[in-house]
């Protein structure tokens, strides 16, 4: 798909050996092994942004392979309008192969804020359902959810990553900069100045340096995403750890009253036994006898909470005297301090005396 300064969009098949030495270039400089790539080749700019592959010349604009479903809507319906210079981009006013890096990043970028965009809301609403003391146990199905939410939200972050690095290693170079400046080779009275004063090769920096800032603006909301399902996992954890004390501590409790009514138990095991005795021709031994083993068992399961209690209460945190306190003045604390360092030289001193 080729687009050229006015707009007009023609499409056509070709050999990629017959492309590359039509452009004047190598076999390898269209093989884009990386995923996001920008590059110079022979007054030649060479692009690679996920899907999207593009040859930038000061004339035209050459996309390969465009026949991509993420891609059509795009090359269909905006960028020739952009390229065409109608006012949609900043570098409308500069030459060709500014607005065209400018619509590819800017694609670039709103790809990337729409993944966020799509993220945010599912993760946000996964975390509010899973986030809730009242639960006793988690759902599945929203722990899930979270899990493909993280693993799309870890691959918008590597994306972000490759971005900004291959952003900064262009900004980092000033001859790289100058490279993209592809008209400074074909006609350099265009590069004399812009309208408004400054080189246009510090507006190339600029531009990248544009996009370099929204992809950062970008990376720190994926991260603090990253930071809440982190936080939320420990909340979730927490909770799930306080339902299972309370569950382990009735059931401690209620073995410790099955232990007391089995002890007090025995007492009815011995009545039971076929042995003959005087006690059970008394007809009030047995509420006598119920009674004790019933009394028994609550004394001492009442006894084994109170045990419980105090070794499972927090212990009190230590006493701080009211002269080491912040709330006295500083100089007072200053001489309560001396003081107390010539009390304890004169305790010393009577100690040597006496020894």
């Amino acid at each position: 798909m080729k687009l050229d300064k006015e707009g007009n969009t023609t499409f056509f098949e070709k050999k990629k050996t017959e492309l590359y030495q039509e452009l004047g270039l190598q076999a390898r400089d269209l093989r884009f092994q990386h995923l996001m790539s920008i590059a110079t080749r022979n007054n030649r700019i060479i692009m690679r942004m996920e899907f999207l592959k593009a040859v930038i010349t000061p004339e035209f604009l050459l996309i390969l392979d465009y026949r991509n479903l993420n891609l059509e809507h795009w090359l269909f319906n905006e960028l020739a309008s952009q390229l065409t210079g109608e006012g949609q981009l900043v570098t409308y006013s500069l030459p060709f192969e500014f607005r065209a890096i400018e619509a590819i990043l800017q694609y670039r970028i709103s790809r990337l804020q729409g993944r966020l965009n799509t993220l945010q809301p599912q993760i946000l609403e996964t975390l509010e359902a899973l986030v809730d003391a009242k639960l006793l146990s988690v759902d599945r199905s929203k722990l899930h959810i979270l899990l493909q939410n993280g693993k799309s939200l870890s691959e918008l972050e590597t994306d972000l990553k490759v971005f900004k690095e291959t952003i900064l290693e262009i900004l980092d170079e000033e001859e790289l900069i100058e490279e993209l400046c592809l008209s400074k080779w074909t006609d350099p009275q265009v590069f004399e100045e812009s309208t408004s004063g400054i080189d246009h090769a510090e507006e190339m920096e600029l531009l990248l340096e544009n996009y370099y800032r929204q992809a950062e603006d970008l990376a720190n909301e994926a991260r603090e995403l990253r930071v809440l399902i982190d936080d939320s996992e420990s909340i979730i954890f927490i909770n799930l750890d306080s339902h299972r004390n309370v569950m382990m501590r009735l059931n401690l409790q209620l073995t410790m009253g099955t232990f007391s009514l089995s002890l007090f138990g025995l007492i009815g095991v011995a009545f039971g036994m076929n042995l003959e005795s005087s006690l059970e021709e008394d007809p009030r031994i047995f509420w006598l006898v119920t009674g004790i083993m019933f009394l028994g068992s609550g004394l001492i399961w009442r006894r084994l909470l109170s045990f419980l209690g105090r070794h499972l209460e927090p212990s009190l945190p230590p006493h701080v005297p009211a002269v080491l306190r912040k709330s006295q003045p500083a100089a007072q604390r200053v001489e309560i301090k001396n003081d107390l360092k010539a009390e304890t030289f004169g305790l010393s001193r009577s100690t040597l005396t006496n020894q």
